[in-house]
């Protein structure tokens, strides 16, 4: 069998295996022409300028220098025009350098970082070009792990959750919600904090209320989850909250058996003081009385609270206090048997201010305190302030 070689090739006049004649006879070597050069691949035009570029006083044809710091203020002519526009114009950048130093967080806009390249600005403003600042994102993670995490080891992290955060996901969220929740917002942090891979291990070990501020603990491991459930069980886990509640609360202990639907499709205290569903046990010591606004005469409109938690169950503080008439300010579920009017506030007031545990790998003792957020010393020096005025 034949093998073909590849470089072999056949004779001009065709016949197989024949050599091509020499000597001075033979036909010169065909003439080859020099390859024409190769022209470069056509530049694509650059992306055209928005509809208002004329409007926001750019002349399109202005070359373009590469970015740099600088800080300006906007003259009257490119008031009230898109921020893309402006950067173009002050900064003398391309269109596409112009939005990429808006969008990753290099321009800002007086002090705040700006965004939206669509952002209309203002005569006067004062706008400033740094590129060292960080991405949004960056700041992000940067902000969450210095006010998020309060402690944090290979056994436990303890976070103080901001309100309006819900601790994890409940199925009903869309992705950018599920994304957001408490135990994804730790995870980043962690896997940012250890350079991991992926996601971070967490467990849950309790919860709080999407409108609830406050500490609370994330296992890392399954021992540590297991060693801190244990404590909950026995009721050895330190758990104190602060509270707006409505009205002259007193000092008490609230003891009841808490079931899904009490009659009237409100989770609540078992009627006649049955023993069916789960025991709640609510320490509750009178603060401050609150006389700003008061409904009646001597009387106070709310009192701040501490809750100190013996059981840990579903919104067991809200339940209590409610049921002996004293709603949480800026409560909206559990205020029916509520006669009286309603403070405002622009979200639950209830603040899990303490959390104590032994900690799981050696015991010892662990304890932590969060001051309430702004939103909460907004309402409670509302009431002060409203106080004091009556009193004058």
């Amino acid at each position: 069998m034949g093998v073909f070689r590849a470089g072999r090739a056949r004779s001009r006049a065709g016949g197989k295996g024949e050599a091509p004649p020499t000597g001075p006879h033979a036909p010169a070597p065909p003439c080859r022409l020099p390859a024409p050069p190769r022209c470069p691949p056509p530049r694509r035009p650059p992306l055209p300028p928005p509809d208002d570029a004329e409007q926001a006083g750019v002349d399109p044809a202005a070359p373009a220098r590469p970015p740099r710091d600088g800080r300006w203020t906007v003259p009257a002519e490119l008031a009230r025009r898109p921020l893309d526009g402006v950067i173009r114009a002050l900064a003398s950048v391309s269109w596409s350098d112009a939005r990429r130093l808006i969008e990753t967080g290099k321009v800002l806009v007086g002090s705040a970082v700006a965004t939206s390249p669509r952002r209309r600005v203002l005569g006067g403003e004062r706008i400033e070009v740094r590129l060292s600042a960080p991405r949004p994102e960056t700041v992000r993670r940067r902000r969450l792990e210095g006010e998020l995490v309060v402690y944090v080891d290979a056994s436990v992290v303890v976070v103080n959750k901001p309100a309006g955060v819900s601790t994890i996901p409940y199925g009903d969220e869309d992705p950018a919600e599920q994304a957001a929740t408490l135990d994804a917002l730790v995870r980043e942090v962690l896997a940012r904090r250890d350079r991991l891979r992926g996601r971070a291990p967490l467990g849950v070990v309790q919860r709080l209320d999407k409108g609830t501020s406050g500490l609370l603990v994330f296992a890392r491991t399954l021992a540590a989850k297991k060693h801190l459930a244990q404590q909950l069980r026995v009721r050895a886990m330190h758990r104190q909250y602060l509270a707006l509640a409505h009205g002259a609360v007193p000092r008490g202990t609230y003891r009841t058996y808490l079931v899904e639907d009490r009659g009237d499709g409100l989770r609540g205290s078992a009627r006649g003081g049955r023993r069916e569903g789960q025991l709640a046990v609510t320490h509750v010591e009178p603060i401050e009385a609150l006389r700003g606004g008061q409904q009646a005469e001597g009387a106070p409109a709310a009192t701040l609270v501490a809750c100190r938690l013996e059981t840990g169950r579903t919104h067991q503080i809200r339940i209590h206090l409610a049921e002996a008439g004293h709603p949480l300010v800026g409560e909206t579920v559990y205020v029916r048997d509520h006669r009286g009017a309603r403070l405002p506030a622009p979200r639950l007031m209830l603040h899990a201010a303490e959390l104590g545990f032994n900690h799981p790998a050696d015991d010892r003792p662990m304890r932590f305190q969060a001051p309430p957020p702004p939103d909460f010393d907004d309402v409670l020096e509302r009431l002060r302030e409203a106080q004091g005025e009556g009193a004058t």
